[in-house]
C-alpha cells in the first residue's frame, strides 16, 4: 500500500482502495484581523490608505544612498539590467516622448501616472533585500527625494498624507483609465 502525499492511503491499482485526497493539509493557520491589517497597507492613486508622517527631499536623499543606491545608482541613473532607472524627465516641451519610442526608459519623472503609487511601491517593495522594512517617514522622505530629483516637487517641500495626495504628475493626462467591467470590453 502507497501513502499518498495527499494524506490517504492508495493501493496499487487505482481501484476500491483509493481514496479522494484530503482538501485540507493541516498547514498554516487563519489569518486574523490584525494579520490581515498588517499586510492591508496598499494606497490608492487619490492617496487613500496614506499613512500618518512626513519627510523632504534633504532626509530622503540620505535614505535613499543607504538604502537605494547601491541598485539603481547614485543619482538614480540605474544599473541595467537588473535595476531600473528612477531619474530622468523629457522636458515639457519635448513632450511624451517616451510614448513614441519604446526604448527610452521609464522613469518616475517621464512615466509614473500618479505621485501616491510611487510611495505606496517604496513601502511594500523596497529595499529589494528588506521590502516593507523602512518607516512611513522614511518612505515620505526617499518619495520626496525621487520627486525632486525628477523636478517633479521643490527641494524644499515636505511630504505627508495631504502635500502628496496633491502632487500631479507630469504625464498624467497621457494614460487612458481602465473603466472596464469585467470581460474584455473596452471603452
Amino acid at each position: 500500500m502507497l501513502v499518498s502525499l495527499y494524506g490517504g492511503c492508495r493501493s496499487g491499482g487505482g481501484g476500491a482502495g483509493t481514496r479522494e485526497p484530503k482538501r485540507h493539509y493541516g498547514l498554516g493557520s487563519s489569518a486574523t484581523a490584525a494579520d490581515i491589517a498588517t499586510r492591508d497597507v496598499d494606497v490608492a492613486p487619490d492617496g487613500e490608505g496614506l499613512p500618518p508622517g512626513h519627510g523632504t527631499p534633504n532626509e530622503g536623499q540620505g535614505i535613499y544612498a543607504r538604502q537605494c543606491a547601491s541598485c539603481h545608482g547614485t543619482r538614480g541613473e540605474g544599473k541595467p539590467p537588473l535595476y531600473p532607472q528612477l531619474v530622468g524627465r523629457d522636458s515639457i516641451a519635448e513632450g511624451f516622448r517616451f510614448g513614441k519610442d519604446p526604448r527610452l526608459s521609464k522613469t518616475i519623472g517621464n512615466y509614473w501616472p500618479y505621485a501616491t503609487t510611487v510611495f505606496d511601491y517604496v513601502r511594500r517593495a523596497m529595499p529589494l533585500d528588506a521590502p516593507g522594512s523602512l518607516t512611513s517617514d522614511e518612505v515620505y522622505a526617499v518619495t520626496a527625494y525621487l520627486l525632486s530629483a525628477n523636478r517633479i516637487i521643490p527641494a524644499e517641500a515636505t511630504l505627508d498624507s495631504a502635500t502628496l495626495a496633491a502632487v500631479t504628475m507630469p504625464y498624467v493626462d497621457r494614460f487612458v483609465n481602465d473603466d472596464r467591467h469585467g470581460g474584455r470590453e473596452v471603452r
